[in-house]
């Protein structure tokens, strides 16, 4: 996999993590995942594997162009406000963002000592998506935005997948995407059941129906 591919991915993975609305959260993600398409079908092309191919154009299809427009539809349904509610500011997220690359790239130094360094950046690049991802999961107020997470996470494990087993069987990869889609459809019920019941789908405040 080229560096460039992987320093795009790592590069929307810090925008999520500075993102202030739910909209530049959605388009870093999209990029994210056009990347990792791209990527797939560079893969598919260079070993002439049909199933990679039709796994880069599932993830196009899904993660580039239907979940983003979904997500994008939810929040204008819903009349959400479009500021994500941040536990810990957009500096600090950087930070973390930053800290969690240098952590994953230390990892990688002890795990794969004989890697390339092809193998190693794209080990770092994978568990620094996916600590971002649960970043964002537990640092941001809005539900989408733990959605999101969850979905970059997933992008994450489906790279660390390309690394360290060479990829998942074909059908295996074919389930797991319909499984995302029908979960995105009905996570997206339920987000539109809260803001109706609720009138706001800041996790935060959920909390103090508690008690």
């Amino acid at each position: 996999m080229q560096f460039s591919i992987l320093f795009a991915i790592l590069a929307s993975t810090y925008m999520m993590a500075i993102a202030k609305r739910l909209p530049t959260l959605i388009q870093s993600f999209r990029y994210q995942s056009f990347f990792l398409s791209l990527a797939t079908f560079l893969a598919a092309r260079h070993e002439n594997s049909v199933e990679l191919l039709c796994v880069s154009i599932l993830l196009f299809l899904l993660k580039v162009i239907a979940i983003p427009h979904l997500l994008l539809r939810i929040v204008r349904r819903i009349k959400a406000n479009e500021n994500i509610g941040l536990f810990i500011n957009t500096q600090l997220s950087l930070v973390c963002a930053l800290v969690f690359t240098y952590v994953s790239w230390a990892f990688s130094r002890q795990t794969l000592p004989a890697a390339g360094e092809t193998q190693s950046f794209m080990f770092t690049v994978a568990l620094s998506v996916i600590l971002t991802g649960g970043f964002l999961m537990i640092f941001r107020m809005k539900a989408l935005t733990q959605i999101i997470g969850l979905l970059v996470m997933e992008n994450g494990a489906f790279l660390l997948a390309a690394l360290v087993s060479g990829g998942m069987p074909f059908f295996v990869e074919i389930s797991i995407f319909f499984d995302v889609l029908i979960s995105m459809i009905i996570l997206g019920i339920f987000v539109y059941k809260i803001n109706k019941l609720f009138t706001h789908i800041d996790v935060h405040k959920l909390t103090e129906l508690k008690g």
